[in-house]
């Protein structure tokens, strides 16, 4: 499928430099960029993987992870292969390291996709299990006839997408979910080949643009697990978005090629929960935990969702996106 001339420049000598993430590889004629989803063909940029899908199901909301976006209800997720990033700790490396003639896909159509969507009361379509990035063309075809459907549309993506491809796919959807990985430079350079300012200003614009927004923090023991680290982090959403941004901090296991790394202590993670509760945010979440990880008032304490593994209970104290009891205005996405 040929690609949109918003997303990418023609160049002297049949290049195009392409603008849908910040690899903004420039590809010579008759070559792929490094994602191995682009191909030049005769000084046109292409996807040459529109339509084919390494994985779908029928997922709770909260397994994006998703907590304030319609709490409880399913979402209908898809996924495609390859990724703008290499990261060593990769949890989804099977999909996102490999290219399609290296693993399974089907072949589906948007037109598909929104209709099992209908058919198994998903409330929402999730782009996710490798980076969406990598099938904007096709994110964005889906989530245009999703919409008119009345199905909403979420993108759990790692955030290095450019401004253009931001601004193509931000009037379909309705929530993001952004994994900020380290509060560094040089962390993000050597441990995943991305820029860190790239993603902070994305995840503002994100922000700004008012669709709901999460963020997620996989803690690596030893690597960015420290105080410090956290407290940046913390720090970002408190003085760049706003105390009511949930964030999900989440323990990292031995994986791809950091699979000699401890599984975190979730004594780090509880550190983490301290540092951000602390020093102001609202809404703080441990993932891969055993603990329940229910939903409080962050004004009077009163238990608003309480869940159980995917297993969540709306317990009827929210209603016009306030807390029932003391009338707090709440961050939620419900009908």
């Amino acid at each position: 499928m040929k690609i949109e001339s918003v997303l990418y420049e023609k160049l002297a000598k049949s290049r195009v430099k392409c603008n849908i993430c910040n690899q903004n590889c420039i590809i010579p004629e008759g070559d792929y960029g490094l994602c191995m989803t682009r191909y030049n063909d005769g000084g046109d940029l292409y996807s040459i993987t529109y339509g084919q899908i390494s994985s779908y199901n029928v997922d709770p909301i909260e397994k994006k992870p998703l907590y304030h976006f319609y709490p409880g209800s399913l979402a209908y997720s898809i996924g495609g292969y390859g990724c703008n990033m290499a990261c060593l700790a990769c949890q989804n490396y099977i999909i996102s390291q490999k290219i399609a003639k290296d693993i399974g896909t089907v072949n589906i159509m948007p037109e598909t996709i929104v209709k099992n969507a209908a058919l198994t009361n998903c409330k929402s379509i999730a782009y996710t299990y490798n980076e969406p990035t990598m099938f904007l063309e096709y994110v964005g075809d889906c989530s245009k006839l999703a919409h008119g459907e009345n199905i909403k549309n979420v993108f759990i993506s790692n955030g290095f997408f450019t401004s253009e491809a931001l601004e193509y796919i931000l009037p379909y959807m309705d929530g993001f979910n952004i994994d900020l990985k380290f509060m560094s430079k040089q962390l993000y350079k050597d441990y995943s080949d991305a820029r860190l300012d790239v993603i902070l200003d994305n995840i503002k614009a994100i922000y700004e643009s008012k669709a709901h927004l999460e963020l997620t923090n996989l803690v690596i023991e030893d690597l960015n697990d420290s105080d410090d680290m956290i407290q940046r982090l913390v720090d970002f959403i408190i003085d760049e978005l706003g105390p009511e941004v949930p964030i999900h901090f989440t323990r990292a296991f031995p994986y791809y090629k950091m699979d000699d790394i401890e599984a975190t202590n979730p004594s780090s993670l509880i550190n983490a929960f301290d540092i951000a509760h602390r020093t102001g945010l609202e809404y703080i979440y441990l993932g891969n935990m055993p603990d329940d990880q229910n939903t409080f008032c962050p004004e009077c304490g009163e238990l608003l969702i309480e869940r159980n593994g995917y297993f969540t209970k709306d317990l009827g104290k929210i209603k016009n996106n306030k807390c029932t009891n003391c009338g707090r205005k709440l961050n939620f996405v419900m009908d």
